[in-house]
């Protein structure tokens, strides 16, 4: 059940009504509600994998009133490790042992050593990357004595399996969503509102941007040697605002469809193709997932407190087990290798942290060389792109190889397009919205709303009615 389909249009208004009309009479019953609708939305992918998440769920909740209890340090280190390790097996049999497998394969293959390997032949359970790292800082930080461990066994499942943000995130902390299910709500006329034009602009993202874009990002890089410079360089840009427009469409939707429930999300994506540097870009690109690798890894490994040697370890294990958190394939650790690379200048000459406030323009030079630092940074990120969407790392150096030499800039014809070149207004378009919204929350709220909103639902009929791509990209992460 995608968010952006007619069966989700049905199920969402039910769960609303329900909760506020019916079920309204207490928190209790508010979660109940919501707990149900959470489990059949998951089940409504695979109802074999609830099993998954709700055992998942009993262990982190059984293991974190364990570790609360322990009356000695070895106790709650049994705990403790119990669960990371259950949690991290799971996430490693479903998701990471055929890459394993096949990789060493290959290696002893490659030294004369013929080998078979034994793979699994199953599915991955969608948003097991999003609900596994939730159960873990839940653990973590009753280890580390930060919180409580949760007694009510409906308010933490609630935590852990809440339908906006099962699948794909944000990556959520128990000490903020938490304490919001464990009181009643009470519903929010203003709230709800901005939920509404939060929600829809996340769908104008996905529907038409995002898919819009996959159309022809996807048949430039299927089709990529046949492809001339012009149209590799094209479908390097339409996948970096495919990715943008589906992944932060997908948050906005979460977080305005929360905002429905009287319960807030944390932020996942603030502009970031606005930013003028690769440190920059991470602050405002999937803050929950770059927050969480920040407190429970790199902090841990000692941070920005050793010398220059440890800093550049630490962000090199940030950005590599980022990548392979991503998916199990050597472009996504790639990826992440090159945002190292990105980053470490920044870092060995102390301007990683340059950069912390909103950009504003003037009419100076200093404002031209800031457009040409945020060009840079997307160009950037635009070739690191390459490699996340890459079938492997030797497609992705072609592919980059062919734009260097195959040097005819010229409109090529995609059998499969709609649109033409049009598609680069409606991107110019997109971008000069954000930019003029980039200190709000979402662009439809404020002047003229009522006339956006309408402009906003002509355009999802318009374009999404003809949409080929449903499925949200990181629904496979």
């Amino acid at each position: 059940m995608f968010f952006n389909s007619l069966s989700f249009a049905v199920f969402l208004p039910i769960v609303f009504v329900l909760y506020w009309f019916v079920f309204n009479k207490s928190k209790a019953s508010q979660n109940a509600v919501l707990i149900v609708a959470s489990y059949y939305f998951y089940s409504c992918w695979d109802w074999r994998f609830l099993f998954l998440l709700v055992f998942s769920t009993f262990l982190d909740y059984y293991t974190g009133l364990r570790i609360e209890k322990g009356t000695t340090e070895k106790g709650r280190k049994f705990w403790f490790w119990l669960s990371i390790t259950v949690n991290l097996g799971f996430l490693g049999v479903f998701k990471y042992y055929n890459f394993f497998a096949s990789s060493l394969s290959e290696a002893l293959n490659a030294i004369g050593l013929s080998t078979s390997p034994l793979l699994l032949n199953v599915v991955l359970p969608v948003g097991i990357s999003f609900y596994t790292f939730h159960g873990l800082s839940y653990v973590i930080d009753i280890y580390l004595k930060r919180i409580k461990a949760e007694t009510n066994f409906v308010d933490y499942s609630l935590f852990v399996s809440y339908f906006p943000l099962l699948v794909a995130g944000p990556i959520e902390r128990a000490t903020h969503l938490l304490p919001q299910v464990k009181i009643k709500r009470h519903f929010d006329f203003e709230k709800a509102k901005e939920g509404v034009y939060q929600f829809l602009w996340g769908l104008v993202k996905k529907v038409v941007i995002a898919d819009t874009c996959a159309t022809y990002a996807n048949a430039i890089f299927d089709y990529y040697p046949n492809m001339n410079s012009l149209s590799l360089i094209l479908g390097a840009v339409y996948f970096a605002f495919q990715i943008y427009g589906d992944f932060s469409g997908y948050s906005d939707m979460a977080l305005g469809m929360s905002k429905l429930f009287g319960i807030d999300l944390l932020r996942n994506f603030n502009y970031p193709y606005f930013s003028r540097d690769i440190a920059e870009f991470w602050r405002r690109w999937h803050i929950s997932l770059s927050s969480w690798f920040r407190d429970y890894l790199y902090i841990p490994l000692g941070g920005s407190s050793g010398g220059m040697g440890m800093k550049i370890r630490n962000t090199f294990i940030i950005f590599l087990v980022s990548g392979f958190w991503h998916g199990a394939n050597w472009t996504f650790i790639a990826w992440g290798l090159i945002n190292a690379v990105y980053f470490l200048p920044l870092l060995l000459l102390k301007k990683n942290r340059t950069n912390m406030e909103t950009v504003v323009l003037t009419r100076d030079w200093h404002s031209v060389r800031v457009v040409g630092s945020i060009l840079s940074t997307f160009l950037l990120s635009c070739l690191a792109w390459i490699f996340f969407r890459a079938n492997s790392i030797q497609q992705a150096l072609r592919y980059i190889q062919r734009i260097f030499t195959e040097q005819h800039f010229v409109s090529q014809f995609l059998k499969n397009e709609r649109y033409n070149y049009e598609l680069l207004f409606l991107i110019g378009a997109f971008v000069i919205v954000e930019w003029n919204s980039r200190t709000k929350v979402e662009p439809i709220s404020g002047n003229y709303s009522g006339l956006k909103l309408v402009l906003c639902l002509a355009a999802i009929l318009a374009l999404g009615t003809f949409s080929d791509y449903k499925e949200f990209i990181y629904f496979q992460f």
